[in-house]
């Protein structure tokens, strides 16, 4: 089991520890480090910079990111609740709407672990989940899932799934997704985040999900 540390063991392909890399970040800005330095992580994220037009982002892990990064993986955690009690069964659009913010705060869980600042990501990112998810991978999260990336382009920006219903339009394309899907490539983003970051399950998580089951 994971313990809830600052820097956990994980390995990134190509040899490179993950925590050797999340040390160096919680000394220096990736922006200060040669690309040597930071080889899986430096070049990719140089490319999608690019692609978005974004100005680079200055990664620096700090204790306040550390724990802003678990209360939003516990409130990820906590809007997952209500996708698990099929409370949106007969409401797509509602049921996408909370599936957006549930994949978005999970995915800024892992981004602030590693360092990004919660200003770049909410002006650079915003609730563009396909664009979280490109970072999260970018940066050593490691969940290469084609649905999930599917899943994330259907629910990107996740706000027009809130306002479906409030225009005279017709509704954006759904994917055809449907609520047993999501729940299950949800659940396996908030497994990957808990498993990434090493932060403790929520109070109470493991009772819920045995009474769900029973």
């Amino acid at each position: 089991m994971v313990s809830d540390r600052f820097a956990d063991d994980d390995s990134l392909k190509g040899g490179t520890s993950r925590r050797s890399l999340l040390r160096a970040l919680t000394a220096a800005p990736l922006a200060a480090m040669t690309a040597s330095a930071t080889p899986p992580w430096g070049k990719a994220l140089a490319t999608l910079h690019a692609h978005y037009d974004d100005p680079p982002a200055t990664l620096v892990r700090t204790k306040a990111g550390r724990n802003l990064s678990r209360f939003r993986y516990h409130n990820a955690e906590s809007f997952c609740r209500g996708l698990d009690q099929g409370l949106y069964l007969h409401d797509v659009g509602e049921m996408l709407y909370q599936s957006g913010i549930v994949a978005q705060l999970a995915l800024s869980s892992h981004l602030l672990d590693v360092g990004f600042a919660d200003e770049w990501n909410a002006r650079h990112v915003r609730l563009d989940v396909a664009k979280s998810l490109a970072h999260a991978n970018a940066t050593g999260f490691g969940h290469d899932c084609p649905d999930m990336a599917r899943l994330a382009a259907v629910l990107s920006p996740y706000w027009k799934w809130g306002h479906a219903h409030r225009f005279d339009k017709p509704r954006p394309d759904n994917g055809g997704f449907t609520l047993e899907e999501v729940r299950r490539l949800l659940r396996a983003l908030l497994d990957c985040v808990h498993d990434v970051t090493g932060h403790r399950r929520p109070n109470g998580w493991r009772r819920e999900q045995r009474e769900m089951q029973s």
